[in-house]
């Protein structure tokens, strides 16, 4: 079994903004696997699939993205599943619009989100995805762009990094996080 969690900021409001790429790849995922989500046992929604043999639970925390460790911490649990079978999939500033990067473990590279998770689970040590959302703003604006929209040009080029990502998450649950790493950063 294992758990993919995306991150993102829940109500429409959020739809479609930079910071919620995390759900984009949820849905995205749910979709390929014709799985519908619905609450879960926590603070999120969830939907069991398979892929390759593996039963999957695709979630996505009701929680602010700031306070996403407590929608993982409770999910973790829930589904008693060992973090190494756990896939979190984010934005991230520091990466170019449309490059996506797996990695084991580590810091929070500044994204409050990851920093709450590490907080909440008391470790780095779990796989993730992040998605490059780009940092063309000016000095000041974060909070302004990751809760803005992508244009339309930077719409197409992701979609085209959310299948990329799609397949990055499907060889994690079969091959692990090293071989996606090998065959997508």
């Amino acid at each position: 079994m294992a758990l993919i969690i995306g991150l993102g900021n829940p109500g429409s409001k959020y739809a479609g903004t930079r910071h919620n790429i995390g759900f984009e790849l949820i849905d995205r995922l749910a979709q390929s696997m014709s799985v519908r989500l619905g609450p879960g046992k926590g603070p999120f929604h969830v939907g069991k699939g398979n892929h390759a043999g593996r039963s999957v639970y695709l979630i996505k925390p009701t929680t602010y993205m700031n306070n996403s460790g407590d929608a993982v911490r409770q999910a973790v649990h829930w589904y008693k599943e060992d973090l190494d079978d756990c896939l979190i999939c984010y934005d991230d500033l520091a990466l170019d619009t449309g490059d996506i990067r797996l990695r084991p473990g580590g810091s929070s590279g500044g994204h409050n989100g990851i920093k709450d998770i590490i907080q909440k689970l008391g470790t780095n040590a779990f796989p993730r995805i992040r998605i490059g959302i780009g940092n063309d703003f000016p000095q000041g604006q974060q909070v302004q762009h990751v809760l803005s929209p992508f244009t339309k040009k930077e719409r197409e080029i992701i979609d085209t990094t959310l299948d990329r990502a799609a397949d990055a998450a499907f060889c994690f649950l079969r091959e692990g996080i090293e071989e996606a790493m090998n065959n997508f950063n």
